[in-house]
């Protein structure tokens, strides 16, 4: 295998003070959902010192209404500006959702895309127990041997779905939709007999992801402008010779565990429940999980300012840098649709005890 490369140091500065005026639309939005958002997080985060005095305010806070909650985060926190490496302050806001897809727990027709729980023979190793400078990174790979080598990409695992029966979850009827659940990292299968299940991210091949709506870009296939989610199908629809190709240029796999269907949405990577329309995912190195992030953007392909006081409760593969930031939607496909069209300019700035510094 190749030799593990450090991961991408972030910003040395990434977090700069600010003022509650020089926040983008602050005053707009009703921040009370935020406030419901920001206690479920302290279910996880309380414990550590610099939330416990934040999240004991809020276990005994009044809070009815917009001005309440506006004045119990101006009184509680402090704003910091995220700022990138060459001191500008925009970046990109994606969005997400959870998909609803069909599925089976038996492979017949149309179900006939399997959804993968992890595979016996994936070797996962925590650099950081070796190299503590290496934290938050892993490697995967297989045993030849005595020797690790990669993990099979999506390529190579794909003729050997056959013999992989033991590890098969349920079975989907639409291979585009599953690999957009991938991508997506969790997602609710309505089964053929009625009963309802939710899957979440339990872990990858170790293979990097390639984006497929670039690949049909490269490949001449669609125009920049057409590689949304919304275009990718329709491409695949016009092509169906074509899909597995096309899927094979992301060689990341990702594998899934069942999860029960409840709270507002799918747990992130905080621990707790994704809130629609009121939960990021964050580059953790830089955003501490659990903060309130408040996004200063505009709808999905659309010039309608969209400011908004959000939780910083999940992480993305994709998600990397000091302005970036993945907006959770909800589920199903309303949600899927919004999700597929943004990618969109905003500025954040994540709200911190006023006893936090940054190191």
């Amino acid at each position: 295998m190749e030799p593990v490369k450090p991961p991408e140091k972030p910003p040395e500065k990434p977090l700069q003070p600010a003022e509650w005026s020089d926040i983008t639309g602050w005053r707009d939005d009703n921040p009370l959902p935020a406030f419901e958002a920001f206690r479920a997080s302290c279910d996880v985060i309380e414990s550590q010192p610099s939330w416990n005095a934040a999240c004991a305010a809020a276990r005994g806070a009044a809070v009815a209404s917009a001005d309440d909650a506006r004045a119990w985060f101006e009184t509680q926190f402090r704003p910091w500006a995220l700022v990138n490496p060459d001191g500008t302050r925009s970046g990109l806001v994606t969005g997400y959702y959870e998909p609803l897809l069909r599925g089976s727990r038996t492979r017949k027709a149309p179900y006939l895309s399997p959804l993968f729980a992890p595979p016996q023979d994936l070797v996962t190793v925590d650099l950081a127990e070796i190299y503590p400078e290496l934290k938050n990174l892993r490697l995967r790979g297989r045993l030849e041997g005595r020797k690790l080598v990669p993990y099979y990409s999506r390529a190579e695992w794909a003729p050997q779905e056959g013999r992989r029966g033991a590890e098969t979850l349920m079975w989907i009827d639409d291979p585009l939709d599953l690999f957009f659940l991938q991508v997506q990292g969790s997602g609710q299968v309505t089964l053929d007999d009625g009963a309802r299940v939710r899957v979440g991210y339990a872990d990858q091949n170790g293979h990097p992801y390639r984006s497929i709506g670039k690949w049909l870009v490269d490949q001449g296939e669609l125009k920049l402008e057409q590689a949304s989610m919304q275009g990718i199908k329709a491409w695949a629809r016009a092509n169906p010779k074509r899909v597995q190709e096309l899927l094979n240029a992301n060689p990341s796999l990702v594998f899934f565990r069942e999860l029960p269907v409840e709270g507002s949405g799918p747990p992130g990577a905080l621990g707790v429940p994704l809130t629609p329309e009121r939960s990021i995912a964050v580059d953790p190195r830089i955003v501490t999980l659990g903060a309130p992030v408040f996004i200063a953007t505009t709808w999905p392909n659309d010039s309608k300012p969209l400011n908004r006081l959000m939780l910083a409760q999940d992480t993305g593969g994709a998600i990397r840098g000091a302005v970036r930031a993945d907006f959770y939607w909800g589920s199903g496909a309303e949600a899927g649709n919004l999700a597929g069209r943004m990618k969109q300019r905003g500025s954040l700035w994540v709200l911190m005890p006023r006893s936090w510094s940054p190191k």
